[in-house]
């Protein structure tokens, strides 16, 4: 889709454009040459407004702007609102699309609750910011209610965990690649070398971040495993891994809690999970994505559907509490009946929780690639499963805890984690909410580094592929104990 634009001077105004452009189109681009479909916007210090013309008819839209601030970044975050608002009005009145996030593009809307929850604003008063700010539907602001209520009942300390940290431990290997995949995944088969060499600087970087972590008197909220799929190592070098945690982190057993995504059901063995209960994790991942066969192969999976639930009934039977599942919206092939489906599988295992995903064409994804092989839902179908997911949860006694969103995300819609109450991923909040710093550990592994004072964040992320993470590893773990200090000041921390 072309969109010809006029007025618009400051260019730093045309990257807003285009992401709202980009919730009702495909693909979007904006160009100064003459086209059909034409913006043209006139933005003063009072108002900013819009014409658009699409075939043969106008549409318009304006925005008062109450008062400029002096500030140069705030000025420009009130006029950025502004045109954001005035382009979203006039494309719902073009498209007849009504797009419940409003004027939202970024991925964590709850964090906008949250700031509001801080500045004790009423509900009624951050209802009422919500929607005329961003023009969110009262039903999603509603729902990020109630997943705000839900994180603070579960971490109550939510708001004072700025001086501890999280760790991510990236673990880069898989069977195999799914087509809609871009985190760090190596198909681990024939490469047990590289598996070692990476294992060794694990371990390394591990020592190191727990060495300062104990000198600095800083605890460890919750640790994750993630990757890439980290039960797709041998038990023996699970178990080393898990020791080594214990033996270098700072009271590791006062973790509150320790995840191990076991996403993928080919990896998972009685051996495994005998690793898994010696070390006393009971919070792992089996992710179905689907209940179709046929999606499995479309999107790489090697698995199969009776494998998911062999896997499950068998992590259940040898001690594993907290079970998380994943499902996926739009998955290529799939519509309401076979969403039903996974929904009705999944009602026979009834995990501790599940998180409902809407599929995401991410840039460098193999399904991203050569989309037009793979055909999946549209909008309203999209839609349709996601109210399927919400009433299925409700029936069944679980509550949403945590949300987020992508880009190119079919219809515009969202991740929603649930749970049953009480069940909730502590690292899920954290992560999301962004209250405290991430410290990314492993291949691919991404760090967020959040100032305990001012709350600024810094991301820092280490290689992707293992020859260059091997090769650099005590390099990155250097780079990394350089930002903790700066933010961990001794001076910081015992001034609070």
């Amino acid at each position: 889709m072309f969109i010809q634009i006029k007025g618009l001077q400051d260019e730093k105004l045309i990257r807003p454009v285009q992401l709202i452009s980009n919730l009702f189109f495909e693909e979007t681009t904006l160009t100064d040459e003459e086209n059909d479909l034409v913006m043209a916007f006139t933005i003063t210090e009072l108002k900013a407004s819009v014409v658009f013309f699409a075939g043969g008819n106008e549409y318009t839209s304006s925005w008062m702007i109450d008062e400029l601030p002096e500030e140069e970044k705030s000025r420009r975050k009130v006029i950025k609102n502004a045109v954001s608002h005035v382009v979203l009005d006039v494309l719902t009145q073009y498209t007849g699309i009504t797009q419940n996030w409003g004027v939202l593009t970024g991925i964590r809307p709850t964090k906008l609750m949250h700031k509001q929850n801080q500045a004790n604003a009423d509900k009624h008063e951050a209802r009422k910011h919500l929607k005329e700010t961003y023009m969110i539907s009262d039903d999603k602001i509603t729902l990020m209610e109630r997943i705000v209520e839900r994180q603070l009942t579960m971490v109550p300390d939510l708001y004072d965990l700025r001086r501890e940290v999280s760790v991510y431990i990236g673990i880069p290997f898989c069977p195999t690649k799914c087509a809609y995949c871009t985190f760090p995944a190596f198909a681990i088969q024939g490469k047990q070398g590289r598996v070692s060499s990476f294992l060794s600087g694990l371990h390394y970087e591990m020592e190191k971040i727990g060495d300062w972590l104990k000198e600095n008197k800083v605890k460890i909220t919750t640790v994750y495993y993630g990757g890439g799929t980290p039960t797709s190592i041998i038990a023996q070098e699970m178990d080393e891994l898990y020791e080594h945690m214990y033996n270098v982190f700072p009271d590791a057993e006062k973790i509150r809690e320790i995840t191990v995504e076991a996403g993928r059901p080919d990896t998972i063995t009685p051996e495994k999970l005998d690793v898994l209960n010696k070390w006393n994790i009971d919070r792992i991942s089996i992710n179905p994505q689907s209940y179709t066969q046929e999606t499995l192969r479309a999107i790489g999976r090697h698995h199969t559907v009776e494998e998911t639930i062999e896997k499950f009934h068998l992590a259940r039977k040898m001690g594993m509490n907290n079970i998380n599942m994943d499902l996926i919206i739009g998955l290529p092939g799939e519509g309401t009946a076979e969403f039903q489906h996974t929904l009705d599988e999944t009602e026979k295992l009834m995990p501790e929780s599940l998180t409902v995903h809407t599929l995401s064409f991410k840039r460098a994804s193999e399904m991203t690639q050569n989309r037009d092989k793979y055909k999946v839902a549209g909008r309203n179908e999209a839609e349709k499963m996601m109210e399927m997911a919400e009433k299925w949860t409700e029936k069944h006694g679980y509550v949403p805890y945590y949300l987020y969103r992508q880009k190119n995300i079919v219809g515009n819609l969202e991740n929603v984690g649930y749970a049953v109450p009480g069940q909730e991923s502590i690292y899920n909040i954290m992560i999301m909410e962004e209250m405290q710093t991430i410290i990314g550990i492993g291949c691919g592994a991404a760090s967020k580094f959040i100032d305990p004072e001012t709350g600024k964040i810094e991301q820092f992320a280490n290689p992707k592929d293992p020859k260059s993470y091997n090769d650099r590893f005590m390099e990155f773990t250097d780079k990394k104990i350089e930002k903790l200090n700066k933010l961990f000041q001794s001076e910081k921390i015992t001034s609070r």
